[in-house]
Formats: C-alpha cells, structure tokens, sequence
C-alpha cells in the first residue's frame, strides 16, 4: 500500500496505464550571433504550432467536460498571446546567445516559481499550468510528439508523474476510470479536473511510477489517499465491498441537492455556498446545491496578464457572477495580493515575512486607485444581482472605516453619474489575524458580517507554516486554541444582530461539521464538490447533538480528543 494525498473520493479497482515522460535534452551551449535569428524562427513556429494545438484542445474539453473546465486553455492561449512573456523570451535568447528551448525553460522557471511561492494553495498548483505551457512550447521546439490519453481502448487506471490540463482534457473519459500521480496536492489541476469528472484520485505518492507496471491490478481510494498495487484476495474482496458501499452513498447524496441544509429536528438552517475564482465555477457550485458563493477570490482577475484589469473588464465578470447566481448571495473579496503573491507588473518589496508583510487590505490602503477601481466595478455590478463585499487581512477599525471611507466615495461619485447600484450592498470582513477574533466584539459594529478565514487564522494563531514542510504537520485545524477564537467571533457577531460564516477550507472538512455547527456558524463556504457531505452531515444530526459536541470540543485539551470526540459522535 502507499500511502498519498486524497485528492477526489470515490474507490476504483483497475489495470494500471503508466504514462512516462521521457528525458528531454536541453542544450545550454552558447551559439552565435547568426543563430539568434534561427533559434528565434523556431520559437515563433513552436508558438503558433502551440496555438493551434491547444484551440484543438480547447474545443475537446468543451465539448467532453463542459464550457467552464475548456476556461483553463483560454489563460493557456492568452500567455501564448503575452508579449511581456513572450518578448522575454526572446530577449534572453539575444542577451545570452542561448537556444530557444534553453532561454524558454529559465524564463518559464522563473515565472512557476513566482507561482509556487504564492501562499494560497489554489494559486500556487497553478504553477503546474505554466510548466504545461512550458513543456509544449519545449517539445515544439524540438519536434518531440506529445503523449496522448486519447487512444485508450481499454478500462484502466492512470498512473503518472503528473497530469497536466491538456492530458486530462484529451484523455477518453469512457476509458480512465482513476489517477494516481506523484506530484499535486489537493488544489492542483489533477485533483480538480477528478473531482470534476466524479472519478476517484489520490495524488502526491512516494515512487508509484518505479513500482508499477502496465497491467498491474490497481486499487484507488480516493477517500483515505491509498494506492494498493497487485493486492491479495482479501484486500481485493474488501475493497469490492468498499466500492458497492461508495456507490449507493452517492445516490444518497444526489438527492439531497435541492434539499435544505437543516438539522434533523429542524431547529437550525444554515446556508452552504461555494468558494469559486472564476465566474466559470458558478455552475459547478449550483450543480452541487449551493445556496450562494461565500468567496469569490478576485485575485485571478490580477494573474496571467502584464497589466492590471480595466473597471470594465471588472465589471463585466462581477456582473456575470451576480447574474449566474441571482438571486443567491455573492461575496467577493477585495483584492488579496501582495507580499506572497507578486504580480510581475506591479512592484512589490522584498519582504522578510511576507505572510506579514505587505498585503491584502494594506496593500489597497496604500494604492488606493486599484482598490478604487475594484469597488467601482462591484458597485456597478451589484445592479445585476446580490452582491456583497469583503475586505481581507483586517487586523483594527480603523482599517475598515478608512475602507468603507473610499467606498462612499464611489457611492457619491455614482450617483451624480445616474449609475445605478444597490444601496443596500452589505461590507463585512474576512476574520483571519487573531487580533481581528479577539476584537470581534469591536469589529461587529463596523461591518455586516464576518467570514472566517482559518487558512491563515489557523497558522497565525499556532504560528505553524503550513507551506513548511518540517512543521506542516503541526498545522492542525482542531487545536483548541482555534475553537475559541472561532466561539468568540460567532458570539461576538451574533450579540450584534450579524452573522458569521467560514470560508476558510475548513469549512468543508466533514469532521468539523458537527463542531462548527453547534458553535452556532450561520454560513459554511467550501469548494462545490464538499457541499453534499457536509449537508448529510447536517441534516443527520440534532441541533441539541451539534451543540453537545462543541461543548465538550472546547473542554477538550488537544486536537486529537477534539477529532475522536467528533467522528465517534456523527458516524
């Protein structure tokens, strides 16, 4: 067995497929200064085979996955059409007399690094979507086929280093019935494109390619994150069983769709939205019951471009989430960039402790004009729908006053154009320094609601680097400590006549449900996909059930009583 990250649930039994990568030779050796013409033609041709390459690609995955999964090769084609990108490229084939294939590789690992050092997960995996660029151009360049997923004739489970978004949009879904892959996390393409297609994975293992071959029988749990290779009898036969169980619990499920997220005695409802980064993603969170968009990170409007976004451009993808989701509530975070997450057109500090640093709300404070622009075009936009706004990384009042200040501006300066906007638009907070949780009893009466944002709260307040892998381990989203603020923030929220909701991804871990429920959370946000678990989860308990649990969640004196205590008492 083999023990990796549970990237899309589900239990698959199959013959494995193992798809290598071949070495591909990179020569680094100078050339002269008649080759730069040469190695610069072959860049362009491998950029326009790329082009069309991809378009083919772009209207597979549209038509087999659906219009929203075909968006990723529309950022793939627009880098293919960035001149900043491009022009670095070549520029470096002229400054250092390199070859194409060589000048492409530094300039595209300096741009994956940029990405991999962002310290939100959901950006940071899409680090592998310029690598997938990179490598395509590479193999263009020097005229090496691409492997394809597109001719199975078989059932079979897919065994990778990695699967990039053009493996997975031409794959034959008839045929690929699990992934197996050494690399990703749960927010990388791999993971997403699975739980997408409702085919189980578990990604990040330890030499899976080294130990398995073509043919070999193959168990994917995709629920606890193990890979059986050429298993017993009895571990085959159980897993059998294990199958058949999944399956009848995905029926059960389905119908819970339009049902409300309400305890079995009634005496509580809260709302599931889903957490989303692009308008694309509204229709995966509505086929999955979601209630509204408790996130929507606006910082993907910033990446993949060598400029800022114009209002206009702003508007037109606030505007069509509000429309997607009407009349379901829209919250969308102002800009959350900086410090970690670097803009290559934006001059950023370099920062000692960037999770510190620079960033989010202060950054906007200082630059004003962006931060102006943005709630402009949400203001715009909240005409077509149920919008609400959420200022990031607040730490103090006087941050979200200077805040609402620049929103009344725009307000005044709206209404003396005739634009209209809506006038009741709620302003609330994402609770994720634990300054801001001790304070909420102040913070209350500033804004309308609060969303806790425990991604960061949780390493802020246990001062764990979940990123570091020596002590990511000691990340641990039950910690008692963590509890409390949690308490202390709904309490807070809930004395001042607001609500308090979660958008952090513990929000959608199962074995938090019963906690967090009983703690009193009015909104629960998480990726679309979570939301029909946790709503079982709710709709299985007592209201009076939720509230005992928490109770002695907050007695409890470490993470690992917490977590016995909650998963002996709801499953």
């Amino acid at each position: 067995m083999i023990k990796g990250i549970a990237a899309s649930p589900g239990i698959e039994i199959g013959k494995a497929y193992v798809l290598k990568e071949y070495p591909i030779f990179i020569d680094k050796n100078k050339i002269s200064g008649e080759e730069i013409a040469v190695e610069i033609k072959k860049l362009n041709q491998a950029i326009a085979e790329a082009k069309e390459q991809l378009e083919k690609i772009r209207e597979q995955a549209e038509k087999e996955m659906g219009t929203d999964k075909a968006e990723i090769f529309n950022a793939h084609l627009m880098m293919l059409e960035d001149e900043v990108f491009l022009n670095e490229i070549r520029d470096k084939i002229k400054a250092e007399s390199i070859r194409a294939e060589y000048a492409l590789t530094l300039v595209v690992e300096v741009y994956i690094e940029m990405f991999q050092n962002i310290e939100d997960e959901y950006l940071r995996e899409r680090a592998a979507d310029i690598k997938d660029i990179g490598d395509r151009l590479v193999k263009n360049i020097l005229h090496i086929p691409m492997q394809s997923l597109a001719n199975l004739s078989a059932e079979v489970i897919v065994i990778a280093k990695d699967l990039t978004p053009s493996d997975t949009a031409q794959m034959d879904k008839d045929f690929v019935r699990a992934f197996a892959t050494e690399m990703g996390g749960r927010t990388s393409h791999t993971a997403i494109m699975a739980r997408s297609l409702e085919i189980p994975a578990v990604v990040g293992t330890v030499d899976l390619l080294s130990k398995t071959h073509n043919g070999d029988c193959v168990i994917v749990d995709g629920n606890n994150g193990f890979v059986y290779l050429n298993p017993d009898e009895q571990t085959l036969q159980h897993y059998v069983q294990l199958r058949e169980e999944y399956q009848a619990y995905l029926q059960e499920l389905k119908q819970l769709k339009d049902l409300p997220a309400e305890t079995k005695d009634k005496a509580r409802k809260v709302e599931l939205a889903a957490n989303i980064g692009t308008p694309k993603d509204c229709a995966g969170a509505l086929n999955n019951g979601a209630e509204g968009i408790g996130l929507y990170r606006t910082e993907f409007l910033y990446m993949d471009r060598s400029e800022l976004p114009t209002e206009e451009e702003q508007f037109e993808a606030y505007k069509a989430v509000a429309e997607a989701m009407a009349p379901r509530s829209v919250i969308i975070r102002t800009l959350d960039i900086g410090g970690d997450k670097k803009l290559p057109y934006l001059e950023m500090p370099e920062e000692l402790n960037p999770f510190l640093g620079w960033r989010a709300i202060r950054m906007c404070l200082d630059r004003q004009d962006i931060l102006q622009t943005q709630l402009r075009a949400i203001m715009r936009a909240s005409a077509y729908g149920k919008l609400r706004i959420m200022y990031p990384m607040i730490s103090n009042a006087t941050e979200i006053r200077k805040a609402n200040a620049l929103l009344q501006q725009v307000k005044d300066n709206l209404e003396q154009q005739g634009i209209p906007y809506d006038r009741e638009l709620e302003v609330g907070i994402m609770v994720e320094i634990p300054a801001a949780a001790v304070i909420a009893d102040l913070l209350a009466k500033e804004v309308d609601f609060f969303s806790i944002g425990t991604n960061d709260l949780i390493q802020y307040t246990i001062a764990v680097d979940r990123m570091n892998e020596h002590i990511s381990h000691l990340y641990e989203p039950l910690h008692p400590a963590v509890l409390r603020l949690i308490k202390n923030v709904i309490d807070a929220s809930h004395r001042a006549g607001k609500w308090t909701g979660m958008c952090g991804e513990m929000a959608g871990d199962v074995t938090a449900t019963p906690i967090l429920l009983g703690l009193g959370l009015d909104e629960f946000s998480m990726s679309a996909a979570s939301i029909p678990r946790v709503k079982k989860i709710i709709r299985s308990l007592t209201y009076q059930k939720a509230r005992d649990i928490a109770q002695k969640a907050l007695k409890a004196e470490n993470a690992e009583e917490i977590r016995e205590l909650s998963q002996g008492e709801f499953c």
